[in-house]
């Protein structure tokens, strides 16, 4: 129980130290706060980087005679729907939390412009 304040203190001490909200910048932070941003890929060059995920092959391949073995492969075929599912369900999720996160930093930046300018 004591490891565990003695952790919590240290933590809350590290915060407090640390804590940049009065200081001022220093001057290669203040440069980097002024240069443009990278403009975003154009849409047309991210498509072209499209990545296969399902080789071809396996939807050219003759269908098993054997009803167990057409069993399977339906269920492996399942299995692999499934996991595209789920990963185009994360995919999706992690670009909402990339434009939210983009968002965010863009209104960092412009509120700690004002604070710039409002020191100088």
């Amino acid at each position: 129980m004591g490891g565990l304040v003695a952790i919590i203190a240290l933590f809350l001490a590290y915060q407090w130290f640390f804590a940049t909200s009065n200081e001022t910048l220093p001057e290669h932070e203040g440069a980097s706060l002024t240069a443009p941003a990278k403009p975003a890929e154009p849409l047309a060059q991210a498509e072209q980087k499209t990545i296969q995920l399902v080789d071809e092959k396996i939807l050219k391949q003759a269908v098993p005679e054997n009803e167990s073995l057409a069993k399977e492969e339906v269920a492996k075929l399942d299995d692999i729907q499934s996991q595209l599912n789920e990963q185009e369900t994360m995919l999706k999720a992690q670009h909402a939390d990339a434009d939210e996160l983009i968002a965010l930093k863009e209104e960092q930046i412009k509120l700690l412009e004002a604070q710039l300018a409002q020191k100088q």
